[in-house]
């Protein structure tokens, strides 16, 4: 079993952290609060660094234009950061090969040609969890493999797991377990998967300190184990509760006003705006006016933080 050693201070703030928003959309009052929290998290210590993170791995949705509206965005916020431009993952492929080049060395992955639908269909098999990968290519005959090879399938690859349980410590949901499947570090069409990036900028950045909505808590386990097999030291995790709309599902721009120009465009103030993210993260009293965020920063008691998602309405 792997234990995140690094992760076992409940309520642990005040280490360097990042925000890491994907270019893909204008960021909503949900993604805004989170990354509040992220930065309160980090000016807890006034020693630590706070970076943001452009992960713009998907070329088919990232935009140059969303990304400067995003940092505009946590500048209106009064969230500054300590390195300036952020960096963007679409410009770190070299340290990702690297990556995935030593877990190659250490027989650590195999390739896959599993399409999407395969998957679902093998993952529906009876003693099968939901959406995990059943390690059908890992067990390939040489001979089954060669014929793959020849199909002219794109090759992802992927991560032998073992089924090597992982426990690391959240500061919010306490203990964690996981047994993570055989996942792609790799993608089929030559791009380092999600999880190696992150596990590799996190590392190459010092982050001691991840800060995120906790609809990524249940993915938290593959990274913990994709640290230990690169020989990286994990940061400690803290997941925050999701803004949802008022159907119940994710906050999105179907849910109307809910990026900072609609709310603006609304006169809703930017006080009002920050007043309102405290008020549902428990950071101040449901009646407490406008706090600035840097006080907030100093106030920050992990165990007094909501632990309930909010279900967004409108900013008064």
């Amino acid at each position: 079993m792997i234990s995140a050693a690094v992760g076992t201070i409940p309520g642990y703030v005040g280490g360097d952290g990042r925000f890491a928003p994907s270019p893909s959309g204008p960021l909503h009052v949900g993604n805004l609060r989170t990354a509040l929290l992220a930065w309160c998290f980090a000016r807890h210590n006034p020693r630590a660094r706070f970076l943001v993170r452009v992960e713009d791995l998907d070329p088919a949705r990232s935009r140059r234009e969303h990304e400067r509206g995003q940092l505009e965005d946590l500048r209106a916020l009064g969230l500054d950061w300590d390195e300036d431009p952020p960096v963007r993952q679409s410009e770190r492929t070299g340290l990702y090969r690297e990556a995935f080049q030593r877990l190659e060395r250490d027989d650590a992955v195999y390739p896959c040609w599993c399409t999407r639908k395969e998957i679902r269909e093998a993952a529906s098999a009876p003693h099968r969890g939901a959406g995990a990968y059943p390690g059908t290519c890992r067990r390939l005959s040489a001979r089954e493999r060669a014929a793959k090879e020849r199909s002219g399938r794109p090759t992802a690859w992927r991560l032998d797991a073992r089924r090597q349980p992982v426990t690391f410590i959240d500061a919010l949901h306490g203990e964690q377990h996981g047994t993570p499947d055989d996942f792609v570090v790799w993608r089929g069409d030559g791009v380092a998967a999600y999880n190696l990036a992150v596990v590799v900028d996190d590392a190459e950045q010092r982050i001691e300190q991840v800060v995120r909505g906790d609809d990524l808590l249940e993915g938290t386990p593959r990274q913990v184990l994709l640290a230990e097999r690169l020989g990286l030291k994990a940061p400690r995790y803290a997941h925050v509760p999701l803004v949802l709309g008022p159907d119940g599902r994710r906050l999105a721009k179907r849910h109307g006003a809910v990026t900072l120009a609609d709310l603006r465009a609304k006169d809703v103030t930017i006080e009002q705006i920050l007043a309102w993210m405290a008020h549902t993260s428990a950071l101040s009293a449901a009646d407490e006016p406008y706090t600035p965020p840097l006080a907030l920063a100093t106030r920050l008691d992990p165990d007094r933080l909501s632990r309930e998602p909010t279900v967004f309405a409108p900013i008064a």
